[in-house]
């Protein structure tokens, strides 16, 4: 990887970063501002329903970590082999397509279905990434990857009974949106090798 490809890497992984920031906090302090709500029984996507005062903030908290994601993709690929990327890229993409179609504008069932497909592309991400992680050695991100993967699956299927619906979602999400800036930061600061499998320099 020349100078120029590694500065770009960085750049992109920034996204792994930037975008589950921008979405943690948009919920967290558009949640705050809305009375009434609750952020163990109300799901995200309520923050950003239309005609909700907290549309506007919500909204631009998915469109940011749509975009982060997918730029946050071409990095992992970079460094990983395997599929982990495509997965990362989907729930980008995902998330815009939840941005773009707020609930009770009269398409919720598509809203839904975006949602489902990120909300397995989320989980699948380090569940991807752990045989690969394995395979090179790096044990210890391995198992996290397994971890993080099986709780996010486990917690969003949750969401799926019972009326707290709305923590098991930030449950699900956060701690794979964990992941993702723990990796992002983890290229950018040259913690993983240039490229992890199993030829790769540790």
């Amino acid at each position: 990887m020349t100078s120029a490809e590694s500065r770009s890497t960085r750049l992109l992984a920034a996204g792994g970063v930037i975008g589950p920031a921008a979405f943690l906090s948009a919920w967290a302090v558009q949640g705050l501002r809305t009375p009434g709500y609750s952020p163990v029984q109300d799901a995200i996507s309520r923050l950003a329903a239309a005609g909700a005062p907290t549309r506007a903030g919500m909204t631009a908290g998915f469109i940011v970590f749509g975009a982060g994601l997918p730029a946050y993709a071409v990095a992992l690929r970079r460094f990983l082999p395997g599929p982990a990327w495509i997965a990362a890229a989907t729930t980008g993409l995902a998330t815009l397509g939840v941005a773009a179609l707020p609930l009770d504008a009269g398409v919720d069932a598509a809203h839904g279905a975006f949602a489902g497909v990120g909300y397995v592309s989320l989980a699948a991400v380090p569940l991807c990434a752990a045989v690969p992680l394995n395979r090179a050695g790096r044990r210890g991100w391995a198992a996290a990857s397994v971890v993080t993967g099986l709780v996010s699956a486990a917690s969003l299927a949750a969401t799926l009974a019972g009326s707290r619906h709305g923590l098991f979602q930030r449950a699900g999400l956060t701690v794979t949106d964990l992941w993702v800036a723990a990796t992002a930061a983890a290229m950018m600061s040259g913690r993983w090798p240039r490229r992890v499998g199993p030829n790769a320099v540790r």
